[in-house]
């Protein structure tokens, strides 16, 4: 049988696209990570091996979920992707447009080997990709309905590359969403481009089968005056990691951005952030919160990073923690890594169970205790999902319910 690698490689060579061989010359002299790589270190790899999985799959058809067709009612245009391929397109925006091109430069003005020298897991899913998804808005566009982006995942493994470009002066609102893969390898790069004062707003969910791997990088370049708010929601997958980076590149430029997740099961959610301020005067604002429960855990590593003249600066991470099992275990790690001076930083994290005195207040007011229990839990979800949008709100505030429920407290 042809292993996973030796198709892949057949792949590359077969293909006529030159940058898909660099980044895989990239990958093969970078190899797997393993936990000795500092960044690696809490990751489960000792079980994990491209071996079980296989290549290119064929998209296939599928209908929506019912559960993501709120979502769908309200957006002015849905576009699907099934095993990384852009397949479908419904509806259409003033002033957007979708496209899928071949394997290219990052929008930071570097090759993607040169960009992501050091991953192998985004080199692969840019090698392996079928395409990348562009989705493109004009200057001057205030597009009036949500964009819903949904990825479905049935093939072993799906590599996926989606660029995101706003226009000067525009707003965009965009709604992604993973589901399906079960025993599947999923490994989405994402780059988003924000001219100077436009504005993203952006929330993906990943909610793939409990059994795949996920592994996630996005990068966003704010331009002068530019707003990015980027919600990142993570409930499925075995082994669940977003890298969200944020690089800013004028002044003004803003940044707020929510990971949350849930833990289950032997589930590992990981999460890494690195706000780069390159220039002065802009805007960081970081807030990761999740729960784990029964054998599950987490990790989050940020960095702040403001380099020599990026003067009045302004930088914040929290990380908040809620252990729902004593078997859960969670690791925080906030950074700061300041070269300049009149700047305003700061970072703060918390790990523990749910408050005995909030508990005892609902109790004493005859509330049984598995549901104050639930009801603590769910306030503690709600600061993240009361700025998604309703429709990603409302189904994170079911998919909460549904887990609790099933595990416990």
């Amino acid at each position: 049988m042809t292993t996973f690698l030796e198709a892949t490689t057949d792949f590359v060579t077969l293909s006529p696209d030159d940058s898909r061989r660099e980044l895989w010359r990239a990958f093969e002299t970078v190899g797997l990570p393993t936990t000795s790589d500092e960044v690696w270190r809490y990751a489960p790899l000792s079980s994990f091996s491209l071996e079980p999985y296989r290549v290119n799959s064929e998209p296939t058809s599928r209908d929506i979920p019912v559960e993501l067709r709120p979502a769908v009612a309200v957006a002015g245009m849905v576009i699907r992707t099934h095993n990384g391929q852009l397949t479908d397109v419904t509806g259409a925006l003033t002033g957007v447009s979708v496209t899928s091109t071949a394997a290219g430069e990052s929008r930071g003005g570097q090759s993607f080997a040169a960009r992501y020298h050091d991953d192998a897991f985004a080199l692969m899913s840019g090698a392996l990709a079928p395409h990348t998804l562009d989705i493109d808005v004009t200057n001057q566009v205030d597009v009036d309905r949500p964009i819903v982006i949904i990825h479905d995942v049935v093939s072993s493994s799906t590599f996926l590359n989606l660029r995101v470009s706003v226009g000067g002066g525009s707003r965009v609102n965009i709604m992604e969403f993973y589901v399906g893969g079960a025993d599947a390898l999923v490994v989405p790069l994402s780059e988003f481009f924000v001219a100077a004062n436009g504005e993203l707003r952006i929330s993906t969910f990943q909610r793939l089968a409990n059994s795949a791997w996920h592994v996630a990088r996005t990068t966003s370049f704010l331009e002068r005056d530019a707003r990015v708010h980027q919600a990142i929601v993570g409930l499925g997958a075995r082994y669940n990691r977003a890298r969200n980076d944020a690089e800013f590149l004028g002044a003004g430029a803003s940044n707020v951005l929510h990971t949350t997740f849930l833990g289950s099961g032997d589930q590992v959610h990981d999460f890494r952030t690195h706000q780069n301020h390159r220039v002065g005067r802009t805007n960081s604002t970081l807030l990761s919160k999740g729960a784990v429960a029964e054998r599950s855990r987490s990790v989050y590593t940020g960095l702040i990073e403001i380099e020599n003249g990026a003067r009045r600066t302004d930088a914040r991470q929290t990380n908040v923690n809620l252990l729902l099992s004593p078997d859960a275990h969670a690791d925080t790690v906030p950074n700061l890594d300041i070269r300049e001076n009149d700047v305003v930083c700061a970072h703060a994290s918390s790990v523990g169970p749910l408050d005995e005195l909030q508990i005892w207040y609902l109790e004493s007011r005859g509330v049984p205790p598995e549901d104050a229990q639930r009801l603590l839990v769910q306030g503690f979800f709600n600061e993240m999902t009361v700025s998604l949008p309703q429709a990603v709100a409302d189904l994170v505030a079911s998919d909460v319910r549904d887990v609790i429920a099933k595990v416990g407290v």
